[in-house]
């Protein structure tokens, strides 16, 4: 498939509008044959790193971060891993993805990102939400049943000290400040701050009242499934009184990009069906099989997986199945890839899957 048959086949311009592409990066600790944990956590940390100025070099827009509190990833502090990349780029965006907000000081969080931007001279930006594993709370002393609660005041919080230099705030879960000042403030104003949610109305109701950009982590299932809560956003923020550029979609999706489809996926299934085996047997899922595999790879599944165009073509289906994105993040470190399949995987991401959805974007405006 060629970018000229994209365009072709293209029916829908009035919905396309420029996608920033990105990675987004849990920081694996895994070794090559994803079955025991790296004995240089030192050297996966530079890799990453790595990874990240490749990503520049390439042409991606943005590079974020997750964070996690699991023997398996090395992600628990992002700002420090975002930090030593700011050092080595100068133009990709660097954020978080997710900053798991619930279990953190919004005070410090601030401060770390705002020092981010500022070492970056405007580069950084959050993706906040409240996460998908539990491990947080009992490491942090929190508790399970104020899961919501936490979440909800703390982003209340973190949105006030954006748009605050002295700070007057009282919640239920800490302490309340009285017009102290919350510094450095970051290069960017307003700093970018996103709400990353999954299948939950009330977080994408919450993201458009609040006015904020919307990163949906879509997994699993059919894309699809997920407009009518893109909708709900879309409805929520216009009724907010927000203009529709400022509600930005974006979509937090595992994928991976080689020369061929039987290549791509030859590579990601074994350290995919692995990866998520496991965390099954924590959750009450059935083991993955290749055909629940497959079935993920068709026209309208989750995963984007396989040669350049074939990628890219879905990212632009997927987009017009949304109502239209602003962004794509590709997540491949849950099939434990090498560093060396990764850094081919960004190339490509980089120099033949952006570059197409530009031309159509390009072509469309």
């Amino acid at each position: 498939m060629t970018n000229s048959r994209i365009i072709k086949d293209s029916t829908k311009e009035q919905r396309i509008q420029p996608i920033q592409v990105g990675i987004d990066s849990f920081a694996t600790a895994f070794t090559n044959d994803a079955t025991s944990l790296a004995s240089n956590a030192s050297d996966a940390l530079r890799h990453l790193v790595g990874r990240i100025a490749h990503a520049e070099q390439v042409g991606l827009d943005v590079f974020g971060i997750g964070e996690h509190h699991r023997r398996e990833f090395l992600d628990s502090a992002p700002p420090v891993i975002l930090a030593a990349a700011a050092a080595r780029t100068n133009h990709i965006r660097l954020t978080s993805a997710v900053t798991v907000l619930s279990a953190a000081d919004p005070v410090r969080v601030f401060q770390q990102f705002a020092t981010l931007d500022l070492l970056s001279q405007g580069r950084a930006e959050m993706v906040v939400g409240r996460g998908s594993f539990i491990e947080s709370f009992p490491l942090f002393g929190l508790q399970l049943k104020d899961y919501d609660s936490l979440f909800a005041e703390k982003l209340d919080l973190l949105l006030n000290i954006r748009d605050n230099e002295l700070v007057h705030w009282s919640g239920k879960h800490r302490v309340p400040l009285t017009g102290q000042g919350v510094y450095p403030r970051p290069f960017q104003n307003p700093f970018p701050i996103w709400l990353g949610v999954g299948g939950t109305p009330e977080s994408f109701v919450r993201a458009g009242m609040l006015g904020l950009p919307l990163m949906v982590a879509i997994i699993g299932g059919e894309t699809r499934r997920f407009r009518p809560l893109v909708d709900l956003y879309r409805e929520a923020g216009r009724r907010a009184g927000y203009a529709p550029e400022q509600l930005k979609v974006g979509v937090h999706a595992l994928g991976y990009v080689a020369n061929t489809t039987q290549q791509a996926t030859d590579d990601f299934f074994p350290g995919y069906a692995k990866a998520f085996t496991e965390i099954g047997r924590e959750r009450g899922w059935p083991p993955v099989t290749r055909a629940h595999f497959n079935s993920l790879l068709g026209p309208h599944g989750a995963l984007m997986v396989g040669n350049p165009e074939e990628v890219a073509e879905k990212i632009l289906e997927h987009s017009e199945a949304l109502g239209g994105i602003s962004r794509i993040s590709f997540q491949m470190d849950v099939a434990s890839l090498p560093h060396a399949k990764l850094m081919q995987a960004i190339e490509l991401i980089g120099t033949r899957v952006a570059p197409i959805l530009r031309t159509i974007s390009s072509a469309v405006i």
